[in-house]
């Protein structure tokens, strides 16, 4: 539960940063994906790979997939309709033989319909909702941050010896 909060607290200081609304937005879709596959899946392991290797903000996508787990379990019963609509259709038969027949693809679990259906589901959401994520983060930064920063309450505590001690603190250990 530390891990989580941890998570939402460097979630909250990066929102309220100057710098990272594509990486945010980003680490956002990724835990849209992460949180509609399943935990153990190959699905997983290609969307944590994607986030090491590009510069996307890791805590945003586990408190997203974190977040995302709930929403995919209400989405189940359309999640298992999409599915069984793909693997049923009688064009893609072949193609899911010739994929359950590779040495790794089965780790996909591809051929459960409610795996199938979320996976078409948050493919199709993500680029939608890095979008969407994206513009909700510069026009909370532009409506609540920059207009808070703008308080006389925020520069009084700006001038205060607490306040220089924390953010020497958050220097030395981050």
């Amino acid at each position: 539960m530390t891990l989580i909060f941890k998570q939402l607290f460097n979630f909250l200081k990066m929102l309220n940063s100057d710098t990272g609304h594509n990486q945010l937005a980003a680490g956002l879709a990724c835990g849209l994906i992460l949180g509609f596959a399943p935990f153990f899946s190959l699905q997983t392991v290609l969307v944590l790979t994607l986030i090491f290797i590009f510069r996307i903000q890791m805590g945003a996508a586990f408190l997203a997939a974190f977040f995302f787990k709930f929403v995919a379990y209400l989405a189940d019963p359309v999640s298992h309709e999409l599915g069984k609509a793909v693997l049923e259709n009688p064009s893609l038969r072949d193609l899911f033989v010739d994929m359950y027949n590779m040495p790794i693809l089965p780790f996909t679990r591809f051929n459960n319909s409610i795996v199938m259906g979320s996976l078409v589901l948050s493919v199709a959401l993500a680029p939608i909702m890095f979008f969407v994520f994206r513009a909700l983060i510069i026009k909370y930064r532009i409506l609540v941050v920059d207009r808070f920063k703008s308080t006389k309450a925020w520069k009084a505590f700006k001038a205060t010896t607490i306040y220089n001690w924390y953010t020497k603190y958050d220097a030395l250990y981050g």
